[in-house]
């Protein structure tokens, strides 16, 4: 389905904090069977979410690029890792982590909202917004970053809370 990103901001506004506080309790005591739970919704939002409607996440967030990410990423981009992160990326000295120095990211097609790289994109943008790792209560934390940013994070933890209240 479709993302109207203005309607997800609207939504935003109005729930993220009710939802960041359900993320916390749930931090602070998870119920048993989270994970299978997570592992239910999951699918039902990606029923309900189409990424390249949005591509939110790389218009207005940075992946951690990891030594292989930029290894890896340079090789196909023809370019030497140095010259990479000069050219593309910023080093984070607070969390120690490379990011990008543009957003949108800077192999986003902003037309199509593709992904310039996808077949050697970033570890982190791979796995990106992590709905159902194995221990959910270890992504809490991250779910509570990204459900103002990821529709899917968003609708995810919506229907978590339906379910467990």
């Amino acid at each position: 389905m479709q993302v109207n990103l203005r309607s997800f901001k609207q939504k935003v506004r109005h729930n993220a904090k009710q939802l960041r506080t359900f993320l916390t309790k749930l931090e602070k005591r998870a119920p048993k069977g989270l994970d299978n739970l997570a592992e239910i919704v999951s699918p039902q939002v990606w029923a309900e979410i189409d990424c390249l409607s949005c591509a939110n996440c790389c218009k207005t967030m940075s992946p951690t690029f990891t030594p292989a990410d930029i290894k890896r990423i340079s090789a196909h981009l023809e370019m030497k890792p140095n010259e990479f992160k000069e050219k593309w990326l910023e080093y984070d000295k607070k969390d120690k982590d490379w990011l990008n120095k543009l957003r949108p990211c800077q192999f986003l097609n902003l037309k199509t909202n593709m992904c310039s790289i996808y077949e050697v994109r970033p570890a982190d943008c791979a796995g990106f917004p992590h709905l159902n790792k194995k221990k959910m209560t270890e992504y809490v934390h991250v779910h509570k970053q990204n459900v103002e940013y990821c529709p899917a994070t968003y609708k995810m933890v919506e229907k978590m809370k339906d379910l467990i209240g």
